[in-house]
This record gives C-alpha cells, structure tokens and sequence, in this order.
C-alpha cells in the first residue's frame, strides 16, 4: 500500500514537473512565433523588426541569464517547491501583463521579467524528479518532464497562429494560474529534506567558481548545450532572412519553423532520454547527437532553392537531433551536490539560453564583413568545436548516487 502510494506521488510529480515545462516552452517559444506580428502591431517599420525582435530576444534572455542563478540558489536554500511555485506565478502574470504593451520599451521590461520567471521551472522540476527517482530509471523520469514539456511550442504556434497576438499572451498566464493549483500535492525532494539538517553551505553560487575544478565542471556543463539555442535562436528564429540570402523558392516561416524543431525535440527527448538508459551512457549519445546536429548545419547553410516543406522538414531533423537537451540537463544534475543541485540544474539551462545573448552579437558582428551564411557557419562551428572539448571534460554520469554534498 505504501508502495503504491509512493509510485502515485511520484507519478503526479513528473505530470506536474512535465506540465510546467510545458507552460515554460509556451511562453518562451510564444514570442519568437508571433514576434514579427506584434512589432508589426506596435508600429515598428519593416526594416527594423528584425534587429528589434533580436534586442527583445536579448532581455528575455537576459532575464533568464539573471533568473537561473536567483531560482536556483533559492532552490538550495528554501527548497525545491518555492522556486517551482514563485517562478510559474511571475511568468504567468509577465504573460497577461505582455498582452497590454503598447510600446517596446514596456515590451521590453515585460520580457525581461518572463525571463526572470521562466528561469525556475526547468531547473527545480528536473532536481525534484531527479532527487526522487532511483539511480536506474531517474533518466525515464526527466525524459518524460522534457519530452512532455517541450510539446509546449506546439501549442505556441498554434495559439500565436489562429489567435491575435495579444490574445495568445493571456492563455499563456491562464495557463499558468490554472497550472498553480495542480502544484498543491506535489511533495519536497527527501534529499533536500535531509540536506537542511547537515551544516553545510546551500546555494552559495560562488562555490561554483571557488574551486577550479567544480568551475570548469559547470562551464562545460553549459557549454554541450550552446548549439542548441544558435540553431533555434538564429538559423530558425530568422529564416526570413536565411531564406533570401540560400534564394529560397517558397517563404520560410520562422514561427513555424519553430513549431517543428520544438515538435523534433520532444521527439528527441524521448529518444536520446531512452538511448541513454538503454546504452546505460550520458556522454556517448549527446556526442552522436550533437555530430549530428553539426552536419545539420552544414547541410542548411550548403544547399540553395530551399521550399517551405522542405524547411520545415529541416526543421523537425534540427529538433531531433538538438534534443539531447533532456540528458545535458539530467547530467547537470548528476554532476554536483544536493547542496548545489538546483542552483546549477536552474542556472545552466538558462546560462545556455542567456549564451544567445553573445551567439546573437557575435553573429552580428560577423555579419556585415561576412554575410549571412559565412558569419552563420562560423559561429555555428565555433559553438559546436567548444561543445565537444566541453563534452570529453565531463565526467560519465550515468547510475550516480546523487545522495553527496559539495564541501
């Protein structure tokens, strides 16, 4: 009977962690889709909404840079719960609040503030499913909570698409109220619970840059993760422009194109979470899948006279092979203490998110000495080049006791 209730518990807990997810995706990928359409509403000329959207891109991602070190320390400290509560309850107004912008300077703070809210909730959901799931199948858990999650961006483009802009901004913080109230029978992670009788430092964000050994053991953490975010933020989030520069036959729909690499990247969290289980290995299968990803890359920017179904093809390949997001963060959480665990699962996701920030001004850059191709591929085989040197620094994690502490 206790067994039973136990597995209930548990499976309430990834149903919740999956859902918030899936309202974190919403809201993040909600502005990429329909970005163009509100700043086309707002008054912003043609010529000028690409360089803007990559300005507002720049505070959400800023906000999340600055929320994953704030939830996550809080996750140390207070609990795993808190950050899961406080971080749904400030996207999810940022998100009503976004729907009665009337300039870009509003917009701008309004985005940055999601930011700060969307920060919390991957980094808490996959610590209390990690921290409350046996050495052998916690990988099955935190794939069902990314897999499940990230079909949030389907749900984006077809809300963004079929509804005015504003409008798909108040579902977004509907959502998550609603998805507040499931919160309540979620129970605290046992190992925080023992945690907060030892006499330790918890949450000290600058134990991570205290020992040159833990430090650089964060930064590659980050760093196999990185070509995720260049492949949605830039060769997706603005194919309009890839679409010109490659002589593309058809328009190539960005905000659709989203909708199919995040519709590729669940599917690719359910395979690379599986494969990593299956092959009992974390480190062998983001290496196949980032390879992968890089030859994705270069297929995209080498080949001209793209149509739209052939995009959007592309699209869904980058997800799949891009989804090795879900074992970067399961191996994020592997690699450190109970006592630092939710401060570098919250913050390293959101560090790769906020590493947009210099992908984009690096891109920009690059771009008017380079074009759009040439700066593309060069930032694109720079991220990947720093990825596997990330990648080989990292221990293998699969099967880890995470019932240890940082000293």
């Amino acid at each position: 009977m206790i067994e039973k209730e136990k597995n209930k518990n548990l499976f309430f807990l990834i149903l919740v962690a999956a859902l918030g997810y899936f309202v974190d995706i919403y809201d993040l990928l909600l502005f990429l889709i329909i970005k163009n359409k509100s700043l086309s509403a707002l008054g912003v000329p043609a010529d000028k909404i690409t360089e803007t959207g990559l300005n507002l891109m720049n505070w959400q991602m800023a906000g999340l840079l600055i929320g994953g070190i704030f939830w996550g320390i809080l996750g140390d400290k207070k609990g795993r719960l808190s950050v899961l509560f406080g971080s749904i309850l400030m996207y999810s107004l940022a998100n009503i609040a976004n729907g009665f912008v009337n300039s870009i300077p509003m917009y701008a703070a309004l985005r940055f503030i999601a930011g700060l809210g969307l920060a919390g909730e991957l980094g808490a959901g996959i610590t209390l499913v990690s921290e409350s799931m046996s050495k052998e199948k916690r990988g099955y858990g935190t794939m069902l909570v990314a897999g499940i999650g990230l079909s949030g961006a389907v749900a984006a483009y077809l809300v963004g698409d079929y509804f005015e802009w504003r409008t798909a901004f108040f579902v977004g913080g509907a959502l998550g109220i609603v998805l507040l109230l499931l919160r309540i029978g979620v129970f605290e992670s046992g190992m925080f619970h023992a945690m907060t009788k030892k006499e330790v430092s918890k949450g000290n964000f600058m134990m991570l840059f205290s020992d040159r050994k833990r430090f650089f053991k964060y930064l590659n953490c980050i760093l196999i993760a990185v070509p995720l975010w260049f492949v949605v933020g830039i060769l997706i989030g603005i194919a309009p422009d890839f679409g010109k520069a490659l002589n593309a036959r058809d328009p190539l729909d960005n905000g659709k194109g989203v909708m199919f690499a995040y519709i590729g990247i669940s599917l690719g969290d359910f395979l690379t979470g599986a494969l990593s289980q299956v092959f009992k290995t974390r480190k062998k299968i983001v290496f196949v899948f980032l390879t992968l990803t890089f030859c994705t890359m270069l297929f995209y920017l080498f080949n001209t006279g793209w149509t739209a179904s052939g995009f959007y093809t592309l699209c869904l390949l980058f997800g799949i092979f891009t989804g090795y997001w879900v074992v970067f963060v399961t191996m994020a959480a592997e690699q450190f203490g109970t006592n630092l665990r939710a401060t570098v699962t919250t913050s390293a996701p959101n560090m790769v998110r906020g590493s947009l920030i210099l992908v984009t001004l690096l891109f920009q850059c690059l771009l008017g000495s380079m074009g759009i191709i040439k700066a593309a591929l060069c930032v694109g085989v720079i991220t990947v080049g720093l990825a596997y040197i990330a990648l080989y620094n990292l221990d293998e994690t699969y099967g880890r006791d995470l019932d240890f502490i940082e000293e």
